[in-house]
């Protein structure tokens, strides 16, 4: 019988965090428009919402702001905005609580069609699905085949739609399929509570791998698990993307400037992140460790975290890209998907304005006149994990 070590979330007061002895690099500030028209006020200070709390998911955002990349692109003030569930990314740029959000396809797909806003996707951070279903090894779970019969963990909230799309490609139907509601820990695998657990390769995975074994007195390893990719199946979906108001894209001259100054600082950051993975990690850490709340947060883990976010950026796409086979199979797939209670996520295809590389592409051609190059491939570090991630 297996016997679980509870993680417990980590909540730690607020504090003011250290300045961070970080050189910037110089950088020219635009202020024309997409459009050309330059006859407008630059926008001087946004708020970027996060999906979740401070972690080095999010490092290239808060390498930008650490380094100075927003202030070499115009900006004054960039408020970054965690969320620990209580926010949705999407829901708050419709409010115009927020001017940008990170936010997953598949989720703001869902939430244009049923409220019938228009939001654009400008950057698609992620070019590939860091999602996962852990199971013990021996138990059974190898492939998307294998969940007919079992208790299949996820978070909810969206984050479920790739399973029902994997399922739905292996014409498996989702009734068959007990899909479990689990904590963002991996409580629920550890005592037994699923037969696989969701997780992310970037996340998740390694709270397992930061557990005693208690047969062994070492830690969990990749050898005593069973990992189905969801980037090996049809169900992938594009996920951390930059999602803007698309009607303040059209009629706002100075958000659509705002939109390339700030998807330039941002390429920077996670430049800077691929390239400076130690340091990069250190600062998410120095952040999270002094946040109100945030979960896991230990140096190890942050480092384990950017580690694996880098192989999900860094592909042969260019940075920020939106692949238009990519976006077909999201798409695809949230129409395909059922979940138990017989709900589509979607059920059409979205509008043409729910993703645009307009943005993206003349950041990218504005850096490499800067002199700043956006190739080159990401090398992934050795990382050895702690107990808890410490």
């Amino acid at each position: 019988m297996r016997h679980s070590t509870r993680r417990r979330l980590a909540v730690i007061a607020t504090v003011t965090a250290g300045a961070l002895a970080l050189s910037a690099c110089a950088g020219t500030t635009s202020t024309t428009p997409a459009d050309g028209n330059e006859d407008f006020t630059p926008i001087t200070d946004i708020k970027l919402q996060l999906q979740w709390l401070p972690q080095a998911q999010f490092a290239g955002y808060y390498v930008a702001q650490e380094m100075g990349y927003f202030e070499d692109e115009g900006f004054d003030n960039v408020e970054i905005v965690p969320s620990g569930g209580d926010i949705v990314p999407q829901d708050a740029l419709i409010a115009g609580d927020v001017d940008f959000a990170v936010a997953w396809v598949p989720k703001v797909l869902g939430t244009i069609e049923s409220s019938g806003v228009e939001l654009t996707d400008i950057a698609q951070v992620f070019q590939r699905s860091g999602t996962t279903q852990v199971s013990w090894k021996g138990d059974g779970v190898t492939s998307v085949a294998d969940f007919e019969g079992k208790r299949i963990g996820s978070w909810g909230s969206g984050n479920e739609w790739e399973i029902f799309a994997a399922m739905a490609a292996d014409d498996l139907d989702s009734t068959t399929v007990s899909v479990v509601t689990q904590d963002f820990s991996m409580n629920a695998l550890l005592d037994g509570d699923v037969d696989a657990a969701q997780a992310m390769t970037y996340n998740e995975l390694a709270q397992v791998l930061e557990v005693v074994n208690p047969d062994t007195g070492k830690l969990y390893t990749m050898d005593d698990l069973d990992v189905v990719s969801y980037e090996d199946t049809k169900g992938a979906m594009l996920q951390d993307a930059i999602w803007a108001d698309t009607e303040r894209l059209a009629d706002d001259p100075a958000y659509a400037d705002a939109a390339v100054r700030f998807l330039k600082a941002i390429t920077k950051g996670w430049l800077y992140a691929r390239d400076n993975v130690d340091k990069s990690a250190d600062t998410v850490w120095d952040i999270a460790s002094t946040a109100e709340a945030a979960f896991p947060i230990g140096a190890t883990h942050q480092l384990w975290q950017l580690n694996e976010v880098n192989k999900l950026i860094w592909t042969d796409v260019p940075f920020g890209t939106i692949e238009q086979d990519a976006w077909d199979q999201t798409v695809d797939g949230a129409i395909a998907a059922v979940n138990q209670d017989g709900m589509h996520l979607i059920t059409e295809e979205p509008p043409a304005s729910a993703f645009s590389n307009e943005y993206i592409e003349k950041a990218l051609a504005e850096l490499k006149e800067e002199g700043v190059s956006v190739d080159g491939a990401y090398t992934p570090i050795d990382v050895t994990l702690t107990e808890g991630g410490k």
